[in-house]
């Protein structure tokens, strides 16, 4: 066969063509880490992502107890993943230690910057620097029972809005006998009281840390009117016995029994209850102030990336889609609420109404800053757990608080500088 003049230009010009364009990009992999309590959405998100771009996710999802030692571990030891969504309030204690990238010009670089949840950008910035990002979202709430509200002679449609409503509302309900209660909490968790608890102090104009976490500020009379009401109703037998007791097993299931009649909880309970107990019709609303207003812990988690990773790209292009419409919509519908305040009405507009209580809940939200919170706050043998423990349903409230106070003070004071 003779090879045409014109078949040789046209092969020249195909060769310069790919010899210009070179090899093609070779797609990448990053791998992301999220603790068990993102096992609804973050699967769903990865996979959404995945199937639209050449660049891919690769999740691991570690359970809650674990992640938070296994990360401090691998990133020690130079094999932790590339990127983390990490409870928001442990991001100062890590970037504390040096393990999470600088992504102060990124973060401010993102044209919604402004937009996103106040409370995780507060908790991820660390002296002045930005090392976490808003990812996912949830809200401490109050919910009620409207059919033992009803029962009770009560406008099953409208929730407590100050703390003596709380507890005469909880009076009629308990009044109701058998064994049905008035009102319930985990009395034995610190994470489940510093999320549902303290908003009952923050609206009402106290606090137990500064706003830097540089000084605990628990004797204060919005504390203590605080914990008056818990224990006013202990003493009046309208929380069930368990409570004492309870590390936050029953944090949600004493409420999905259907017979407890008001209940500080979260955002992820409207989820839990529309799909697991759909017989129970209950109302949503804000934690009150001893006289009115309203407050909420802000929690979720951040996207932290590891210092060092070289899949900063890929990183970057998998948070870029989680903050679009599309991602903030699978968060929502899977069980996070937006963090994007600019589009989160539209991202819950096919949802559940009461999300969006929720979800204002959260946008105005705070959460307690501190390097040391873990052991401030969650550990069963901190000041924090083991004072509210007392407090509740002990004797010595002056002494508890007074103990707290102290050994809070010497756990910030011994910390790094915040």
């Amino acid at each position: 066969m003779k090879t045409t003049i014109a078949g040789l230009a046209f092969a020249a010009s195909i060769f310069s063509t790919l010899a210009t364009v070179g090899p093609a990009a070779t797609a990448e992999t990053a791998n992301i880490w999220v603790r068990a309590d993102g096992s609804n959405f973050m699967p769903r998100i990865v996979d959404a992502f995945n199937k639209g771009h050449e660049n891919q996710i690769k999740l691991d999802i570690i359970p809650n107890a674990e992640i938070i030692p296994k990360y401090g571990a691998a990133a020690a030891g130079g094999t932790a993943p590339d990127a983390l969504s990490l409870d928001l309030i442990y991001t100062p204690s890590f970037a504390a230690a040096g393990q999470l990238e600088d992504i102060t010009d990124w973060a401010k670089s993102l044209p919604y910057f402004n937009s996103l949840s106040p409370a995780h950008v507060k908790t991820g910035t660390y002296k002045d620097r930005i090392y976490g990002l808003p990812f996912s979202a949830d809200s401490s709430v109050l919910i009620w029972n409207k059919k033992l509200f009803k029962h009770a002679g009560l406008d099953p449609e409208k929730g407590p809005t100050n703390w003596a409503e709380i507890e005469a509302y909880a009076e009629k309900v308990n009044a109701l006998g058998g064994d049905i209660k008035g009102f319930y909490f985990s009395g034995n968790c610190g994470g489940c009281n510093i999320f549902t608890f303290t908003p009952l102090i923050w609206a009402s104009g106290g606090d137990i840390l500064t706003e830097d976490g540089s000084r605990a500020t628990l004797d204060s009379p919005q504390l203590r009117g605080a914990i008056d009401l818990y224990r006013s109703m202990v003493k009046k037998d309208l929380v069930p016995a368990g409570a004492q007791t309870d590390t936050g097993s029953n944090f949600f299931a004493a409420f999905a029994a259907g017979n407890i009649g008001i209940s500080p909880s979260g955002a992820f309970a409207i989820g839990a209850l529309n799909t697991q107990y759909p017989d129970i019709d209950y109302g949503v609303t804000f934690l009150p102030g001893k006289d009115g207003g309203w407050s909420s812990f802000a929690g979720g988690d951040n996207f932290v990336v590891t210092k060092g990773t070289t899949k900063i790209a890929v990183v970057k292009e998998f948070l870029d889609f989680a903050y679009s419409l599309e991602g903030q919509t699978i968060l929502a519908k899977y069980g996070s609420l937006p963090v994007r305040g600019d589009i989160a009405n539209e991202a819950l507009k096919d949802l559940d109404p009461r999300y969006k209580i929720a979800a204002e809940a959260m946008a105005k939200g705070r959460t307690p800053y501190s390097v040391v919170f873990n052991d401030l706050i969650n550990s069963a043998n901190g000041p924090w757990n083991q004072m509210v423990n007392e407090v509740f349903f002990g004797e010595d409230v002056n002494g508890a608080i007074a103990n707290a106070q102290e050994t809070m003070q010497s756990i910030i004071d011994s910390a790094p500088q915040q």
